[in-house]
């Protein structure tokens, strides 16, 4: 599957059900975030199972707002619609490899229970 271009009418649509959404947080004007572009889009290619979705916080700044981006480009995995990775940076083509598998190897259960737990009642 081919990136998708997500916006604020869009977000919750495309990261609230289940599986995987990697999402890219980037502006034209940033350099890593033109370099690391074709690495996310190679691996969207690699992994047709999982949503590669692209937020561009210029003309989306509400919505970088909301998820407190303060460096770009950043880097978020949702699974299942909990948020599981939130760093800032552009990964080279291994570390995002790496990020992905470890993202499918996790035991939603067990993540759940500790959403659960860190929740205030």
């Amino acid at each position: 599957m081919a990136t998708v271009e997500v916006t604020a009418k869009n977000f919750e649509e495309t990261v609230g059900g289940d599986g995987i959404t990697i999402i890219d947080f980037w502006a034209t004007w940033c350099p890593p975030c033109r370099a690391f572009a074709p690495v996310f889009e190679r691996a969207s290619e690699n992994h047709p199972d999982i949503t590669f979705a692209k937020v561009d916080t210029e003309a989306e700044q509400e919505l970088a707002m909301a998820y407190d981006i303060q460096s770009i480009p950043t880097v978020m995995a949702i699974r299942d619609g909990i948020l599981v990775y939130n760093q800032p940076g552009a990964l080279p083509e291994k570390t995002l490899e790496s990020l992905i598998a470890k993202v499918q190897e996790l035991d939603m259960a067990e993540v759940r229970a500790k959403v659960a737990a860190d929740s205030p009642e």
